[in-house]
């Protein structure tokens, strides 16, 4: 079995930054990572100092080339399934066999996406779809964009991208996301809520040409913005038994202290939203801090 100071588990931007961290503070670091990262289908990453535009297999390809310059940092390609305490620390398992015990554990394994199950929509998804404008918002600005949620925060999300573009259509679905309040306050806007059923996203190779609906109507759209369910990407809370935040994350402070002894976490494991590449380094910075302090107090004892 392999035994280190620290187990991070995920390769995203949170565990890669402590993993730096922990490198650089000489912490012996099992980085454990499947190299299936949620922004995989972004042809682009924005708002992170000095890389913005990057491509995402670009960011991780030279995070990797800085982290594993350190003796200390190995990496892991397999999927952590199982943590269970044990006396020194925590055991961290794989499918194939794989074992690591760890002092300390660091989640940042990030979330999946649970997209509306509507023809096109993952074709068009991050290529002329998106989630975040702070993200993608710059690329598609002044464009008659649509905005797809059946998510209770549809109007805030709205109200949020109309910042981008004043052509604007909000489609609902079927579902009730707006407030009859809500959609009142749209149409004095001129921004046009469409509630019937999205039969599908009519596209050229992922970019968006129209929006069809099942009353017959065709939309023409050249972008837009959906909401997709957003859940913690791994579930560790019945072995680990940490408290989860409203969220559906792993409740943590500020430095990523979970409460349970040993046990950290960062970024989007943690906080879920806003989900975003330089809050989840800053996040894992802050973590592996964290770690170092309690594993340098332990020592000290």
């Amino acid at each position: 079995m392999i035994k280190v100071d620290c187990a991070i588990v995920g390769g995203g931007p949170a565990g890669l930054q402590a993993a730096l961290v922990l490198g650089r503070a000489r912490i012996s670091v099992a980085l454990i990572d499947d190299n299936r990262p949620r922004n995989a289908v972004t042809h682009a990453s924005h708002s992170y100092l000095t890389r913005d535009g990057i491509k995402p297999a670009e960011f991780r390809r030279i995070a990797y080339e800085e982290v594993l310059s350190y003796p200390t940092v190995t990496r892991y390609e397999w999927e952590a399934k199982e943590i269970t305490r044990a006396e020194n620390g925590f055991v961290l398992s794989g499918e194939d066999g794989s074992r690591v015990l760890a002092r300390k554990v660091l989640v940042a394994t990030g979330l999946k996406e649970i997209l509306p199950d509507v023809e096109g929509l993952r074709d068009c998804y991050g290529k002329s779809l998106f989630n975040c404008p702070f993200c993608d918002g710059f690329e598609l600005r002044g464009q008659p964009l649509a905005v797809f949620s059946e998510q209770p925060g549809a109007y805030h999300m709205v109200k949020m991208i109309s910042h981008w573009s004043k052509d604007l259509v909000v489609c609902t679905n079927g579902s009730n996301s707006l407030s009859e309040e809500e959609k009142e306050r749209l149409r004095k806007k001129n921004i046009m809520v469409m509630e019937q059923p999205v039969t599908s996203f009519v596209h050229q190779e992922g970019k968006l040409e129209a929006i069809a609906f099942a009353d017959g109507a065709i939309l023409p759209r050249s972008g837009g913005f959906v909401a997709p369910v957003l859940q913690p990407r791994a579930d560790f809370q019945a072995t680990l038994h940490y408290e989860r935040n409203e969220l559906g994350g792993i409740a943590a402070d500020s430095w990523g202290n979970s409460g349970v002894p040993g046990l950290f976490a960062a970024g989007d494991a943690a906080y879920v939203m806003p989900s975003q590449l330089i809050f989840a380094a800053a996040d894992g910075a802050r973590a592996a801090m964290s770690v170092v302090k309690e594993l340098i107090e332990e020592e000290m004892e």
